[in-house]
């Protein structure tokens, strides 16, 4: 069945009159006339009773006006939700993140998003570091990565929402503990609680530069997948950490401290809102356009 073959049926079963179903459909009754005949024979049954004086639906026809107008009905919702699509204001868009800092930063985004762009879907993926993220948002499993990077990969966009700082967490009975701050090389003899070295955690790749700068390699005695319960294990002393003071800030364990780390003349840690160019989706692009406000661009220093 075709949609103007259902559309001319309708009309004349709702009108019961060839020349008002021709008004109301804007054309000519000859055609509306020719459309339902090749309709009726099409379908192998007489739609309508016709006299000189009188239309009147047929049993076939009485039958049709149900599905035929669940019919258009579903065009019509098809068509509303290609349109709504194309506009960016229905979709999905998947955003991965790692830890405690992205993911303040990931609800930010998602509640702006709601109240602009209720039809669009925010699927968060957390533990997503930056090394599987890139990955992710070229081989198109993710649209959108908080991320942090040195140097700026190829056909990645990232625009820059937010800026760390290097800290030490101890425990509270730490000789660090009480210190304003604290020099690399300071960490030589200490026992490190770390993200795993697959994790692809630019912390942990930042780690090691600065302590093979510093002349050792970090004494490991415990990776763990989870930021919040390297917290914990720190809190039962059973070591330190090096992290980001915007992961620091979610510890609620008694007695962790953190304290800022000298690293010397390093790039600032930037987190980036990263996604391939161009947008690959309408809804994407709601997104973006959404984020600009809901996560401003920051000034990045240099030098």
């Amino acid at each position: 069945m075709e949609l103007q073959q259902i559309r001319a049926f309708l009309a004349v079963a709702e009108e019961l009159h060839f020349g008002r179903a021709a008004e109301r459909l804007g054309m000519a009754q000859p055609p509306l006339s020719r459309t339902i005949r090749q309709f009726e024979k099409e379908l192998g049954a007489e739609l309508f009773h016709r006299t000189t004086r009188q239309v009147a639906l047929a049993p076939a026809g009485e039958a049709l006006v149900g599905p035929a107008r669940a019919l258009l009905e579903a065009s019509e919702t098809a068509e509303q939700a290609v349109h709504f699509a194309a506009a960016g204001d229905t979709g999905r868009v998947r955003l991965g993140f790692g830890g405690y800092s992205s993911a303040l930063l990931a609800a930010r985004l998602t509640r702006a998003v709601r109240h602009r762009k209720p039809g669009i879907t925010m699927e968060l993926e957390s533990s997503i570091y930056t090394k599987e993220a890139l990955d992710r948002l070229r081989d198109g499993t993710i649209d959108l990565a908080l991320v942090r990077w040195q140097t700026q990969p190829p056909h990645i966009y990232g625009r820059p929402v937010m800026i760390d700082q290097p800290v030490v967490a101890v425990y509270g009975s730490h000789r660090f503990a009480r210190r304003t701050s604290v020099r690399v090389e300071e960490l030589a003899d200490e026992s490190f609680i770390l993200l795993p070295s697959d994790s692809g955690s630019t912390m942990r790749e930042l780690i090691s530069r600065w302590c093979h700068r510093a002349g050792f390699e970090p004494r490991v005695v415990q990776e763990v997948a989870d930021s919040w319960i390297i917290g914990a294990l720190i809190s039962t002393e059973m070591g330190i950490t090096i992290s980001y003071d915007s992961v620091t800030a979610g510890f609620n364990h008694p007695g962790v401290v953190s304290v800022p780390l000298e690293v010397g003349h390093d790039d600032p840690i930037v987190v980036y809102l990263a996604h391939r160019e161009p947008p690959s989706s309408p809804a994407l692009r709601e997104v973006l356009t959404t984020a600009a406000t809901a996560l401003p661009t920051i000034e990045v220093p240099t030098g």
